[in-house]
């Protein structure tokens, strides 16, 4: 988990702010599920209040203004707001973090936390987002968990996790921890499968390199992480003189009620 004494995690404030040109043509998208799941399984409709918590660049953020309503994007690193401004127009943007939004008590509907949710989860994040929302609102958690079921995927991780050292992930499942907290009901999971297909510059190379604790690495080692990717692009057959391919993912969402 982050150090609760400092707003945002090293990890994601130096890779982040070095990467977030790179984050935004390495990442997924996300199913087209999701907008359903906004709508019927967290509430949102056109009157409601959001906030995209830890927006980033906004990738998340265009799925929640797809639903009509309200959005205000969180995000505490400034590369990332820069990004989101041209990617997300439509929503009001403010700068803060999990523990400290310059929002009024109980004046919000629900609670997206998009790819994040692992950096900052402490308890004074979920009493902060509690305190946001209103009485019977929703906090949802989203990510996009890569298909380990290929065997490259497994390979790609094994290259790309020796470097993960204490840095928060979804994958070791230590987000968790924060849960049950007395003012939240429990997790209601819901799995979709996609896949995000574009160029191996952008959804192989791209998408590893924009990886929080790969992009604070200094430049030789990134160099040796790239090498090593290209090594097993070229050693599978499936990816090997293929301009475009599909990367695998799963969808995982979680809706918590607000008690």
């Amino acid at each position: 988990m982050p150090d609760v004494e400092k707003p945002v995690h090293p990890a994601a404030a130096q890779g982040y702010t070095l990467s977030a040109d790179t984050y935004v043509r390495g990442r997924p998208d996300y199913p087209a599920e999701i907008i359903s799941w906004l709508t019927d399984t967290l509430g949102i409709s056109e009157a409601a209040r959001v906030v995209d918590l830890g927006a980033g660049t906004g990738k998340f953020t265009r799925y929640l203004l797809q639903t009509g309503a309200r959005v205000i994007a969180v995000e505490p690193v400034a590369s990332m707001r820069a990004e989101l401004a041209v990617y997300a127009p439509g929503a009001t943007m403010m700068e803060g973090t999990a523990k400290s939004m310059a929002l009024e008590d109980e004046s919000v509907d629900a609670v997206v936390c998009a790819q994040a949710f692992h950096w900052f989860a402490v308890p004074e994040a979920l009493d902060e987002i509690h305190r946001v929302l209103r009485p019977g609102g929703r906090l949802g958690l989203v990510w996009n968990r890569r298909d380990t079921g290929y065997e490259w995927v497994r390979q790609l991780d094994d290259i790309v996790n020796v470097y993960e050292g204490n840095t928060p992930r979804f994958h070791t499942g230590q987000w968790r921890n924060v849960f049950p907290h007395p003012g939240f009901g429990p997790l209601q999971e819901t799995r979709f499968s996609h896949g995000h297909t574009g160029t191996i510059d952008d959804v192989i190379i791209n998408r590893s390199l924009s990886t929080s604790f790969i992009a604070a690495l200094p430049a030789t080692q990134q160099a040796q992480v790239k090498a090593r990717i290209l090594a097993l692009i070229d050693r599978t057959p499936t990816l090997k003189n293929h301009g475009q391919v599909t990367f695998p993912y799963e969808t995982l969402a979680y809706c918590i009620e607000r008690q």
